[in-house]
C-alpha cells in the first residue's frame, strides 16, 4: 500500500512539473528609429485583449501575457504603430519610426477651448498589470464623431519689450508650479494642439530641475545668474535667472499635518481621475513618517470627514479609506475647502507643515463656484497659516483657471497629474519640495541700467507681475519655495545701440529722463532684488545680486543656460509668439540635446521625444 502511495506521489510531482504555465512575461526597450534614443510613454497592448502597459523613462516595458504567446501592439502619436508576434524569447525589443500622419487642428473660442482628438489617440480602457504601475495608455480606436470639451484657461497676453530708460523695474512673484507641462503633454500625447492660453511658458521651464549649487550661507536659497546670446535672435541677449532652495533631509522635515481634500462628484467618475487620484495619494502615503497625520475630507453635493487624523504609521488604514471612496453627485467645491481648513486647523502642529491637499477637476457647480468667490474663500483661509497644494486630473471639463487661482492665492502650489508616472515625480520624486514650504512671499525685483539695456521682456510669468511698490509691501502675497526647489526666469534684452523690429518708440517731446553719471561708469547689467519671508513670518527679508555681462558665447554657456533656452523657445513656439521668429522644433530639439545632462529619471528626454513627434506633425 505505501509503495502505491509512493509511485503515485511521484506521478504527481511528474506530472505537476510538465504542466505549463499559464503566463509569461514578456519585456523589451523602444527606440527611436533615427538616433537610437529611448522612447518613453509608449503604449504596448497585448492585441485583442485590455492589457496594455507604458514604457518607462528608459523606453523600458513588461507585459505578462498568455503562455501561448499573442501579438503585441506598439503605438506612440507621432510614430508609425508596430505589430510585433509573440515568439520563443521573451525579449522583445522595437524600433519605431516617425509618423507624418497630421495633428488636428484645435478650435479656439475665447475661454473655452474645444479640440477635435486623432483618431489613433482616443483613450482605451485598459488595465495596466498593477494599480502602482497605472498610467493612461492610448490605443487606435475606430474614426468617432467630433468632440467638444468645455476646459477653462486664464487669457494670457504675451509679455511685450520695455523701454529701459523710462520703465527701468520689473517685478513679479516666483512661480514653482508646474502644471502646465503636464497638461500641455496631455494634449500633445492625445494629439492635440494645446490651447495657448493653456501654455505657460514659466511653468515649462519651471518643470525641470536645474543643476545649481546649493546655498552657502543663512538664506534659504542660493541666486545663480547668466547671460549670452539668445538663440532665436543673436542680436538679442538671454539672461537666466535661478534660485536653489535648501535642499532639507526627509528625516529632519517638520511633522506634517494633512488634510486630503477630494473631490467625489460624478465628474470624477472617469479612469483617469479617481481611480488614478486615489493611486496617487497611496503613493504619498507611502512616504509619510510616523509624526505626520492625515485626515481625508470628501466633497459631492455635501462634504464631510471620511477619516479622522491618522499617524503615517498607520498606512493600511490610510489606504482602506482611501479605496472606499466612489464618485456620484453634484460639487460643492466651496463645503469641502471650508471643512478641510477647518480641520487643518483644529489639528494644527505649531512649527510644523500645516497643509490641505486637494485633489480635483476644478469643475465645482454648487455654493460658492466662481473664481472671484473661492479667491476671496482661499485667501481668508490662508490668514490661519495653512498651506495649499492643488492636484489637478481629467479632461473635458478640466478648469485650469480656477485650479491656479486657487493655488496662487493660497499659498500654494498646483500640479496636473495626467499619469501615475506624474503622481510618482510631484508627490515621491520632489516629496519635500512639494510639501514643505521653506520660503513664502518670495518676489524679484529687476533694475535694468539704460546705459546697457536698450529694452527687456520677462518671458513667461504673465499672469504673476507685480506693481513697482508691492516689492516693499510685505502684505502683497507672492510665491512659495519648497524644500530643494528650483525656480528659474528668463529675460529677452535688447542691448544698447541695437536696432530691433521688436522695439520702436519715438523720444518724448515735453520731458527727458536723466540718467545718474555712475550708470555709465558701472559694468553692471542689472540689479537683481529678491525678497523673502520665513514660513511663520511676516516681515520680509531683502537679498540683492548684480549682474555683469562677460560676453560669454551660447556654446559656452551651462547646459542649464541652454536647457531653459529651448524649453522656453518650445513655449513661443506653441504659443505662435511672434519674438521666436525663424526658430524651428528641429532648433529646438537640436539645442536641447546638446544641453540634457544628467537626466536620471528621464523627464528630459520625454521632452526631446515630445517635440521631435510634435514638431513633425506641426511642421507638414
Amino acid at each position: 500500500m505505501k509503495k502505491s502511495i509512493g509511485i503515485l506521489m511521484v506521478l504527481v510531482i511528474l506530472c505537476t512539473g510538465f504542466i505549463a504555465p499559464a503566463s509569461r512575461t514578456i519585456t523589451g526597450k523602444v527606440t527611436y528609429a533615427k538616433d537610437g534614443s529611448a522612447l518613453p510613454g509608449v503604449t504596448v497592448i497585448l492585441k485583442g485583449t485590455t492589457t496594455a502597459v507604458v514604457t518607462d523613462h528608459s523606453g523600458i516595458y513588461t507585459i505578462t501575457v498568455p503562455s501561448s504567446g499573442g501579438t503585441l501592439v506598439f503605438s506612440f502619436i507621432g510614430y508609425k504603430s508596430k505589430e510585433v508576434k509573440i515568439g520563443v524569447s521573451n525579449t522583445i525589443n522595437v524600433v519605431l519610426a516617425e509618423d507624418a500622419q497630421e495633428l488636428k487642428e484645435v478650435v479656439v473660442t475665447g475661454k473655452h477651448h474645444r479640440y477635435k482628438q486623432d483618431k489613433r489617440a482616443a483613450p482605451a480602457k485598459v488595465m495596466t498589470e498593477s494599480v502602482a504601475d497605472y498610467n493612461m495608455a492610448y490605443a487606435p480606436q475606430p474614426e468617432q464623431e467630433e468632440q467638444w470639451n468645455t476646459e477653462e484657461y486664464d487669457a494670457i497676453n504675451e509679455n511685450i519689450f520695455h523701454d529701459a530708460l523710462r520703465n527701468p523695474l520689473s517685478t513679479f512673484s516666483i512661480d514653482v508650479d508646474a502644471a502646465s507641462y503636464s497638461n500641455v503633454r496631455r494634449f500633445i500625447n492625445n494629439g492635440s494642439r494645446p490651447p495657448k492660453d493653456a501654455v505657460r511658458i514659466e511653468e515649462l521651464v519651471n518643470y525641470f530641475d536645474y543643476d545649481y549649487s546649493q546655498p552657502k550661507n543663512d538664506d534659504p536659497f542660493a541666486v545663480i545668474t547668466e547671460i549670452s546670446a539668445a538663440p532665436w535672435n543673436t542680436n538679442h541677449k538671454l539672461v537666466h535667472i535661478g534660485l536653489q532652495g535648501k535642499k532639507i533631509p526627509t528625516e529632519n522635515l517638520p511633522a506634517s499635518n494633512l488634510v486630503f481634500l477630494i473631490d467625489v462628484s460624478g465628474s470624477m467618475n472617469e479612469a483617469n481621475k479617481l481611480p488614478l487620484l486615489k493611486s496617487s495619494l497611496k503613493m504619498l502615503v507611502e512616504e509619510l513618517r510616523p509624526q505626520d497625520h492625515v485626515a481625508i475630507v470628501v466633497y459631492a453635493g455635501a462634504a464631510g470627514l471620511v477619516l479622522e487624523p491618522t499617524s503615517g504609521a498607520d498606512k493600511k488604514r490610510i489606504s482602506e479609506a482611501l479605496d472606499r471612496l466612489e464618485a456620484g453627485g453634484s460639487t460643492a467645491g466651496g463645503a469641502g475647502i471650508n471643512l478641510a481648513y477647518a480641520t487643518a486647523k483644529q489639528y494644527f502642529k505649531q512649527g510644523g507643515n500645516n497643509r490641505v491637499i486637494l485633489a480635483t477637476d476644478g469643475d465645482f457647480n454648487i455654493g460658492e463656484s466662481s473664481n472671484a468667490a473661492m479667491e476671496r474663500l482661499i485667501e481668508e483661509k490662508r490668514k490661519d497659516g495653512i498651506f495649499l497644494t492643488v492636484l489637478g486630473y481629467g479632461m473635458g471639463n478640466y478648469k485650469d483657471s480656477k485650479m491656479e487661482t486657487l493655488a496662487d492665492k493660497g499659498n500654494g502650489n498646483y500640479a496636473y497629474i495626467d499619469n501615475i508616472t506624474e503622481a510618482r515625480k510631484v508627490l515621491v520624486n520632489e516629496f519635500g519640495g512639494t510639501l514643505f514650504t521653506i520660503a513664502k512671499d518670495v518676489k524679484l525685483q529687476i533694475e535694468f541700467n539704460p546705459t546697457k539695456v536698450k529694452a527687456y521682456r520677462l518671458i513667461g510669468y504673465e499672469n504673476r507681475m507685480l506693481k513697482s511698490e508691492d516689492f516693499n509691501n510685505d502684505k502683497k502675497d507672492a510665491g512659495e519655495l519648497g524644500s530643494g526647489h528650483t525656480v528659474t526666469a528668463l529675460y529677452e534684452i535688447i542691448p544698447v545701440g541695437v536696432e530691433s523690429e521688436f522695439f520702436k518708440i519715438d523720444e518724448l517731446k515735453y520731458q527727458t529722463t536723466k540718467i545718474d553719471p555712475s550708470a555709465k561708469k558701472s559694468d553692471e547689467l542689472m540689479t537683481i532684488k529678491l525678497r523673502y519671508k520665513k514660513p511663520d513670518e511676516d516681515v520680509s527679508k531683502l537679498i540683492v545680486h548684480p549682474l555683469k555681462d562677460n560676453n560669454i558665447a551660447l556654446a559656452k554657456t551651462s547646459d542649464n543656460f541652454r536647457w531653459s533656452a529651448s524649453v522656453a523657445a518650445f513655449g513661443m513656439l506653441l504659443r505662435e509668439s511672434e519674438y521666436i521668429k525663424k526658430f524651428t522644433y528641429d532648433d529646438v530639439v537640436q539645442l536641447a540635446q546638446g544641453s540634457r545632462g544628467e537626466d536620471k529619471e528621464g523627464y528630459r528626454i520625454e521632452f526631446i521625444n515630445m517635440v521631435k513627434s510634435f514638431g513633425l506633425v506641426a511642421s507638414r
